[in-house]
C-alpha cells in the first residue's frame, strides 16, 4: 500500500500524493485504485492534441491559397554535392489531395513536347517557395482531362475575381 501513495505520471512529470485510504472487504478493491487522481487542466493532452500541436508547428504560415487551375511556380530545393540551389518548377496545379501537414499538389508541365507530372508534398522542406502565376477558371476538383489534351486545348481560362 505504501508504493501507491505516490503516483507519478509520465506525461505531466510531476508526482501528485495521494491520501491511504484502507480499502473495505465488501467493495471490489480495483475499483478504488483504479481511478485516477485529479490531474491539472493545462498539462493534461490527449494524444490527438499533441500530435495536433505538432503537425501545426511544421507546417508553413507563408503559403498563398493554391487552388486547382492555377498555374504555379515552385521552388524545389536541389542539391548537388556540398551546394544547395533552388530550382523552379512552373506547371497547372491538376489536383489537390489531403489536408493540414500532408497536403500535396500535382503540377503538370510540358517539357519538350511530353507532359510531366510531379507530385509536390506543400509543407515539405524540399518546396522553398510557392508563387501563383495566374488563376486559373475551372469546374473540376481534378483536371485530369488535360492529360489526353493537345497544344491549345491544354489552356485553362484565367480568373480574375481571387
Amino acid at each position: 500500500m505504501a508504493a501507491d501513495s505516490k503516483e507519478t505520471s509520465a506525461s505531466e512529470g510531476t508526482n501528485i500524493e495521494t491520501p491511504e485510504k484502507p480499502l473495505e472487504s465488501g467493495k471490489d478493491s480495483g475499483a478504488l485504485s483504479s481511478k485516477p487522481a485529479k490531474k491539472a487542466t493545462s498539462l493534461n493532452l490527449s494524444p490527438q492534441d499533441l500530435i495536433k500541436g505538432f503537425e501545426l508547428s511544421q507546417q508553413k504560415k507563408d503559403l498563398p491559397e493554391i487552388y486547382v487551375g492555377d498555374t504555379v511556380r515552385v521552388g524545389v530545393r536541389i542539391s548537388e554535392g556540398n551546394k544547395e540551389r533552388v530550382q523552379p518548377y512552373e506547371g497547372v496545379v491538376i489536383s489537390k489531395r489531403h489536408g493540414g501537414l500532408n497536403e500535396t499538389i500535382t503540377v503538370r508541365r510540358i517539357f519538350q513536347g511530353i507532359g510531366v507530372e510531379r507530385i509536390f508534398m506543400v509543407h515539405s522542406p524540399q518546396v522553398a517557395s510557392i508563387k501563383v502565376e495566374r488563376r486559373g477558371k475551372v469546374r473540376r476538383a481534378k483536371l485530369f482531362y488535360l492529360r489526353e489534351r493537345v497544344g491549345k486545348a491544354t489552356r485553362v481560362k484565367q480568373r480574375f475575381d481571387r
